[in-house]
Order: C-alpha cells, then sequence, then structure tokens
C-alpha cells in the first residue's frame, strides 16, 4: 500500500559496479527478501514492496565517497530477529567486508539496540538492526 512521505527509490553512484552487485546481492537477496527490479550494463535496483534501491556505475570516481562528508552517512535495516543480525554479520565477515564497531557488537549503536555495522566496497556505512 502505498502512503504519502514513504520513500519511492534512492540512487547511489558506485566506483565498481561488480564489485558493488556482490555485496549489496548478499545482503538484500539473500537475507532482506528484495528483488531485483531493473538491470542495465550500468546499474541494477533492488525493489521490496513500494521501495527500491539503485546503483549505478559512475564515470567521476574522485574525490571518493567519504561517510563523513555532507551528505549521505549510512543505510539501515531492519530485521525482525537477532539471529538474523548474526546470521548476516557471520556472511559478511565470510566474504572479508570491513565491519565497524565490531569491539562493540552487537551493542556499538546503545544498549537496547542490537545491530551491526558494515562497509559496503565504497565504504557506504551499512547498519542492520533488530528492534525487539
Amino acid at each position: 500500500m502505498r502512503k504519502i512521505g514513504q520513500i519511492n527509490h534512492i540512487e547511489i553512484y558506485v566506483s565498481n559496479l561488480a564489485r558493488t552487485r556482490l555485496f549489496w546481492d548478499t545482503l538484500l537477496l539473500k537475507n532482506l527478501n528484495y528483488k531485483i527490479y531493473q538491470e542495465w550494463s550500468t546499474g541494477i535496483s533492488y525493489k521490496l514492496d513500494e521501495t527500491y534501491l539503485v546503483f549505478v556505475q559512475s564515470n567521476k570516481l574522485t574525490p571518493e565517497y567519504n561517510r563523513t562528508r555532507v551528505g549521505l552517512n549510512h543505510l539501515a535495516f531492519l530485521v525482525l530477529t537477532n539471529k538474523q543480525v548474526d546470521e548476516i554479520r557471520a556472511q559478511l565477515l565470510a566474504a572479508n567486508y570491513n565491519e565497524l564497531y565490531a569491539d562493540r557488537y552487537p551493542h556499538a549503536g546503545g544498549t537496547d539496540s542490537y545491530a551491526l555495522y558494515f562497509e559496503d566496497p565504497d565504504r557506504i556505512k551499512v547498519e542492520i538492526v533488530c528492534k525487539q
């Protein structure tokens, strides 16, 4: 059901679409029930209900993305159980992605939050959180 103010889509330009797909396919397709929505030679979109995420190969690679500058800081995704957070963590660690705040896992977001923080190939921070 459509809701006024609901995000329709988010589009992110990336430095290497093939590397980006490996990360986001693991997260979105295998774990978060997204489906591939659109594919073309320089991009892909993943859809869940009425919202979709778009990743497009950029031809302007400098300056590199930095989440501490003005702009996007991170994307956060909700899961239903702490076990799902743990399973996603294991998958991303096995694929050698960079976990953030590993020393404070799973409470880096505070004692009332069970969350995981990783970087995608372009160092976009991704949060997986369970709020029970």
